[in-house]
């Protein structure tokens, strides 16, 4: 049985194929990634201290703000308390683009669909900033007609660039934990390898069941990670193992080989732990009963 697309489904799919945007996007991303590296900063603008990603928070700030000017303004509130919320609003915007765009540029250069997508999200809510810097000026200047109008305009523009948002979380998986639907087998599950092929410090892709699995040995003691990296899905195995953590070579990620805690951003999960053990038949591998 087949089923057809929504209407605005379809809308988002149509512009996930604009590969004219190809360009720009690859050298915005290019200039994101490059002026945000991995460090304190990118911590904090992808939300590691807080456990999941800080854009959606901020957005919040910006929409409630931005719309509740607009209410006042239908029900005839006083015009003075409109101006304030969008002041709120427009004085929050920045900070949260910062983060959106952050996300973002961790994201397009291995997704076109999401490159697109998020270069018109941006310039949508670049749109309802615009309005909403007019509507102010505009009341100001006591054009308060004008004013409302420019603000209708800019919860307008807002409201397509929200959508657009959460077509890129919702459909398209940016910022979502990459690992949440498979942490790993429950049950004592075997892999296609056995200790004495894991040279100490060289870390090792394996299948349990159907989840990637990044084993290493460091010290004598094997320890076993979910390959796939809850940030962005890059593999483990294919970074850097130190004394006691790994770090994913796609954006700089950290976590402890023995519990999976981060120890560095952006991820904002701890990595699933799965606990190893050595079998006559080879290695066996499930997920961490205390997780």
């Amino acid at each position: 049985m087949t089923h057809s697309v929504t209407p605005l489904r379809a809308i988002g799919e149509r512009i996930e194929e604009l590969s004219v945007l190809d360009g720009p996007g690859r050298m915005a991303g290019k200039t994101v990634r490059d002026a945000i590296p991995a460090g304190p900063v990118k911590e904090a603008l992808s939300g590691t201290w807080i456990g999941h990603a800080l854009h959606p928070v901020l957005t919040d700030l910006v929409i409630g703000a931005w719309t509740s000017g607009l209410v006042l303004d239908l029900t005839g509130a006083d015009d003075a308390a409109a101006q304030r919320l969008i002041a709120v609003g427009t004085a929050a915007y920045p900070i949260t683009a910062i983060t959106g765009v952050n996300d973002w540029a961790d994201t397009e250069a291995t997704n076109p669909g999401v490159r697109r997508v998020g270069l018109v999200h941006a310039l949508t809510n670049a749109t309802a900033l615009a309005f909403q810097i007019g509507s102010l000026v505009a009341r100001r200047r006591g054009n308060r007609g004008l004013g409302v109008a420019l603000s209708g305009a800019g919860v307008g523009a807002l409201t397509l660039g929200g959508w657009l948002g959460g077509h890129l979380i919702h459909a398209q998986g940016v910022g979502v934990e990459q690992t949440v639907f498979d942490p790993g087998p429950e049950d004592w599950t075997p892999v296609q390898t056995a200790a004495p092929d894991l040279a100490d410090g060289a870390p090792m892709t394996v299948v349990a069941g159907d989840t990637p699995v990044m084993l290493v040995r460091q010290g004598g003691a094997l320890h076993a990670l979910h390959d796939r990296c809850g940030h962005r899905g890059c593999s483990l195995a294919q970074g850097t193992v130190a004394v006691g953590m790994v770090e994913c070579r796609c954006h700089g990620s950290r976590f402890a080989l023995d519990d999976g805690r981060v120890l560095r951003g952006p991820a904002t999960s701890p990595q699933p732990v799965l606990d190893v053990r050595e079998t006559p038949g080879g290695l066996e591998v499930r997920r961490r009963q205390n997780r």
